[in-house]
């Protein structure tokens, strides 16, 4: 067998390792709450043994999670190698919450667990399992890092491990022999032989990044137009808020559920897209929060909000790392009227999908693999010290069907973003069987009132809903 196993990360993945620091764990998680009867001991617990089992039996199709990073000599970048010392029962967790297991007590236990730093000597991800909930339930806390796996890519994972009909069956898990990471020796040559034709293969992404099959003049134009606003926005800092300070370690996680077709009530009776909904409710929220709570006057903030936009095609789905671009969304927290901030932001981003913003990102992406680490280490600090956006607010479908672990239905899952420079908090929405839920994080010592958002949430949408029945009515 070949010592030469290993893969190298993107530069775009290894920009979240970049990202990582005391304050800033970069990874991506999710807290999911099940029905307990179906995975219930004799003694009223969760058979986490069973759980254990389960992972197990599928892990092969998640092949990353049996894997760890190791560096190349000389520019130490990244890979990823098999981890011969995989131990299941260090990645699967299991706690109980104390009387009286409400949700409140989960939201404070998940934020303690969201708020540790993966261990990049291991597989970076951990999955807790956490019983005691209220309600005949149990929870799911997911951690997986951001250098692993984009929104799209989380989805798919959960598909790897998920079924859409209830099973209670645990198949004989196949023979898994790590194979052996590659030594100095062949990594040395395959890097030298990597910078030898780094000129041919930069000329080569040249190329791609200019070509299209049907428009390919039409396109080069796009492209770097795409380019030049994405550099052109990161010159630029929007303004400063409470919510824009340097952050700490430790975090609060909050969440709040909505009915889907609430929200496409509200689309049809005042245009827009579901994202478009999101960010209306989100500058509503933002308006009623800082001008109530914070006493900002919001009439001349320039605010902005980063709205990834995933670029993974049809092909690339249920593949592994990033691929993934973001829109800069201003939003419009002077407008006291609901209808007429749904409706701004609604031109926004109609103007962003004509000008197809998110190229520019993929371009950036695309020259930083031939161009090394060098740019990207710059753009990573400058990331972290400027203030290009004020918000991440990230919006992944999921499968409009229950899904189901060991016969065990996931009832709710809450998604959640990492914090980093200048975020003091991030909203992930994940929509799953009819339903959109909403995960707020907050820093816990800038966003103590980070209730108060989530309460400010569905107030604005509220007021959206208002708007809607008022204009369905007329």
């Amino acid at each position: 067998m070949s010592d030469h196993v290993y893969e190298r990360l993107t530069q775009l993945d290894n920009s979240f390792l970049l990202f990582e620091g005391p304050n800033a764990p970069m990874h991506v998680a999710a807290v999911q709450i099940y029905e307990a009867a179906p995975l219930s001991t004799a003694e009223g617990g969760i058979d986490v043994d069973r759980i254990r089992a389960y992972v197990l039996a599928r892990l092969h199709r998640i092949p990353r999670y049996r894997q760890r990073l190791a560096w190349t000599p000389l520019e130490r970048h990244p890979i990823w190698v098999d981890d011969p010392r995989f131990n299941l029962a260090y990645h699967v967790r299991h706690v109980r919450l104390p009387p009286p297991g409400d949700e409140r007590l989960l939201k404070r236990i998940a934020a303690r667990i969201l708020s540790q730093q993966l261990d990049r000597g291991k597989p970076l991800w951990e999955m807790w399992v956490i019983e005691g909930l209220q309600g005949d339930r149990f929870a799911l806390v997911s951690k997986t890092h951001h250098c692993m796996v984009d929104g799209i890519a989380g989805v798919d994972l959960l598909a790897a491990l998920m079924t859409p009909e209830p099973r209670t069956e645990i198949r004989r898990p196949p023979v898994w022999i790590p194979r052996p990471a590659p030594g100095p020796g062949p990594l040395l040559r395959s890097e030298a032989w990597r910078w030898v034709t780094g000129p041919l293969r930069a000329t080569a992404s040249a190329w791609r990044l200019a070509r299209d099959v049907q428009h390919a003049r039409h396109d080069v134009k796009e492209r770097a137009t795409a380019l030049a606003q994405t550099v052109g926005g990161a010159l630029r800092n929007s303004s400063s808020t409470p919510l824009n300070q340097p952050i700490g370690p430790h975090r609060r996680f909050d969440w709040l559920p909505m009915r889907l077709d609430e929200i496409r009530r509200v689309r049809q009776a005042l245009g827009g897209s579901v994202n478009d909904v999101v960010l209306a409710t989100v500058a509503g929220a933002l308006r009623r929060f800082l001008r109530e709570g914070r006493q900002v006057d919001v009439s001349r903030l320039d605010f902005r909000v980063a709205a990834p936009v995933s670029l993974r095609s049809r092909e690339q789905r249920g593949t592994f790392g990033n691929r993934v671009s973001a829109w800069l969304v201003p939003l419009p927290l002077g407008e006291p009227d609901p209808g007429r901030r749904l409706e701004a932001i609604r031109r926004t981003t109609d103007g962003l999908k004509a000008s197809r913003q998110a190229l520019g990102g993929e371009a950036l992406a695309r020259v930083t693999e031939w161009t090394g680490p060098t740019l990207l280490s710059i753009a990573s600090r400058l990331a972290t010290r400027r203030r290009l956006f004020n918000l991440v607010v990230t919006n992944v479908p999921g499968p409009q069907m229950p899904l189901y672990l060991l016969g065990a239905r996931m009832l709710e899952a809450y998604p959640m973003v990492p914090l980093f420079g200048n975020l003091a908090t991030g909203i992930a929405l994940f929509s799953y069987d009819g339903a959109l839920y909403w995960g707020v994080v907050g820093d816990w010592d800038l966003v103590p009132d980070l209730h108060d958002l989530v309460l400010a949430l569905e107030a604005s949408f509220g007021e959206l809903l208002q708007a809607a029945g008022t204009r369905a009515a007329s």
